[in-house]
């Protein structure tokens, strides 16, 4: 496969969105393996701080995968990522001065965040609430390590 000299961009995000497509639907079957929410909220944020249109449709494509895999309603979570990245993390960012507060800080807004804004929409539109299950607390756990290597 041929590639324009000037188009230098790696092939590799596109393999890595196929790797977390079929992640994601054996996270949904083993509810032992964590969604990986926080690293995809992390990465959203990191392409749209650059500004880089590929990364951010990826990532945007990589959070439907995960919407279709858990039955959350369809582009809820790029809406609520924009929204938190928007409002939200500057303020974060000017408040707090240690990394690990920060990180802690995009994990709760990551699950406690998605799930309040889920239930929102819900109450909205007068569909099921979503469940919130006890996994959530291993999740983070298992997440803040994941994200503390980004």
């Amino acid at each position: 496969m041929q590639r324009s000299i000037t188009h230098q961009n790696s092939l590799r995000p596109f393999l890595y969105l196929v790797l977390f497509a079929l992640y994601s639907s054996m996270s949904s079957i083993y509810p032992l393996l964590p969604p990986m929410l926080t690293p995809l909220f992390v990465l959203f944020t990191r392409a749209l701080d650059r500004d880089d249109t590929i990364y951010i449709l990826l990532v945007s494509l990589a959070l439907v995968v995960f919407e279709a895999n858990f039955g959350y309603m369809l582009f809820s979570s790029i809406f609520y990522f924009y929204i938190i990245y928007k409002f939200i993390l500057p303020k974060i960012s000017q408040n707090f001065s240690c990394n690990i507060c920060i990180t802690i800080t995009y994990l709760l807004l990551s699950y406690i965040g998605y799930y309040l804004f889920l239930s929102l929409l819900s109450s909205i539109f007068l569909l099921p609430m979503p469940e919130l299950s006890y996994y959530i607390v291993y999740y983070i756990v298992i997440e803040f390590f994941l994200v503390s290597l980004l």
